[in-house]
């Protein structure tokens, strides 16, 4: 009977990279997103969404809700979320497709790497 000693935490962390369906594809519609939240960050994604104006106030009404409360203490410790770095609204760049020739390259190369045949 052989024994096979547990992989270290940093071994482990590398076979992660070596994962089938792990891949990165370019963040296109990312690319011109604001990262954090204000209320300038929140009127402008309401203005893009083209919210009424009764659908900005509860927004910016959240947000001091959100400003004023202090982190959770309890469960898992998440004093170090950066939630100024984080892209809270991401506009599609492509129109929605009525058929698999209507879609972009890379939503096809995805699905061709994740074995989805063409619908």
């Amino acid at each position: 009977m052989t024994t096979t000693t547990p992989l270290t935490q940093d071994e482990q962390i590398d076979a992660l990279g070596r994962y089938k369906f792990g891949w990165a594809d370019s963040d296109l519609a990312g690319a011109t997103a604001a990262r954090g939240i204000s209320e300038s960050v929140v009127r402008n994604i309401s203005g893009l969404k083209n919210e009424p104006e009764w659908m900005l106030e509860r927004r910016l009404k959240g947000l001091k809700l959100f400003d004023k409360k202090p982190m959770p203490s309890w469960g898992s410790d998440l004093s170090g979320i950066d939630f100024q770095n984080i892209k809270y609204f991401v506009r599609s760049t492509e129109k929605q497709a009525t058929s698999w020739d209507d879609l972009p390259a890379d939503i096809k190369n995805t699905y061709d790497k994740l074995g989805i045949p063409e619908a």
